[in-house]
């Protein structure tokens, strides 16, 4: 091969060399692009997707199923309470505990806030059929309660049309059957709890069966309020020692 060749092939084999090498990194770059992970956008609607997944993305909840709650329009102060009773562990659901295992006080107001500011209509779910005896005993103990057995009113704390009361009590009209009287059987056997006082514990305690049955009933098949916000802070005075009436404000 004479020097003229030799210069040509060397220039072949450099250009083969260099188209090699441009493909490789480019293979390359394909690959890491392909291994990283998926841009996200950071905004509070995607942070908080593992809670519209189940709660539905503006809170309204799951009325056909009655199992997951409606969160729209719930106080603030009431939603960010059940976040941190879930991440205490006084509150079981395994995945709402593992949910809120490393969310700041912060971020957990921020949710709350969030789904308190919402204005969805509300849905009605499926009911059972109860007989009509029962519901007059729903009625009784959601509006007069039963002071033999110190079991207050629902409308004591709850507000009088059952709305909730700003900023920590929860409305109870409105939410599915399934859901209430789980939620009142999670008093009594302990897997809900919150930071002392634990009124609920104590009035669920002094329910039957029977009379969880009842009052689930009737506040699930109510009809609702014009007005579904919660009263105003202060508009209402709770009794005395976790829901007991003292004897000076019994009627």
């Amino acid at each position: 091969m004479n020097r003229a060749q030799l210069c040509q092939a060397r220039r072949v084999c450099s250009a083969v060399l260099l188209i090699a090498t441009i493909a490789l990194a480019g293979a390359v770059h394909a690959q890491a692009a392909a291994n990283d992970p998926p841009h996200v956008p950071d905004t509070l609607k995607q942070r908080i997707a593992s809670c519209t997944a189940c709660h539905g993305e503006r809170g309204e909840g799951t009325p056909d199923s009655g199992f997951f709650p409606r969160l729209a329009g719930k106080p603030a102060g009431y939603l960010a309470r059940q976040l941190k009773d879930f991440q205490d562990g006084l509150r079981k659901y395994g995945p709402m505990e593992y949910t809120t295992r490393y969310l700041t006080p912060a971020y957990m107001r921020e949710i709350a806030e969030y789904f308190a500011a919402q204005e969805v209509p509300y849905a009605r779910s499926p009911m059972p059929r109860i007989a009509p005896d029962a519901l007059k005993r729903g009625e009784e103990l959601a509006t007069k309660g039963d002071p033999s057995r110190q079991i207050p009113p629902c409308a004591a704390c709850h507000g009088t049309q059952l709305t909730g009361v700003q900023p920590d009590v929860p409305g109870l009209v409105g939410l599915p059957y399934d859901y209430l009287s789980s939620q009142l059987g999670s008093w009594r056997t302990r897997t809900r709890a919150t930071v002392a006082p634990d009124c609920m514990a104590e009035i669920a305690n002094r329910l039957s069966v029977d009379d969880i049955s009842a009052v689930s009933a009737w506040l699930a098949g109510r009809e609702l309020p014009a007005d579904m916000h919660a009263q105003p802070a202060g508009s209402i005075t709770p009794p005395l020692h976790c829901g007991v009436l003292s004897a000076e404000a019994r009627p």
